[in-house]
């Protein structure tokens, strides 16, 4: 087994549909430029109410990726 070291970031996605859809919408825009990719931990959710009913969902996460070696 090899031990691995990770450098993490924080990004904000945002999504009309979901919260989950916010968290994939991060990732993959992420992936574009962001090589190895592990793992993404949820550290706030946030929405945008209009006329009583919820109209945008905004999620903070933290990414962790591997270094290059």
């Amino acid at each position: 087994m090899t031990d691995h070291v990770y450098k993490s970031l924080e990004l904000t996605g945002s999504s009309k549909h979901s919260s989950d859809e916010a968290v994939r919408t991060a990732i993959e825009r992420a992936s574009k430029s962001i090589r190895d990719i592990r793992w993404f931990q949820v550290t706030d959710v946030r929405g945008h109410v209009v006329d009583g009913a919820v109209a945008h969902w905004q999620v903070t996460l933290k990414v962790g990726f591997t270094l290059e070696e």
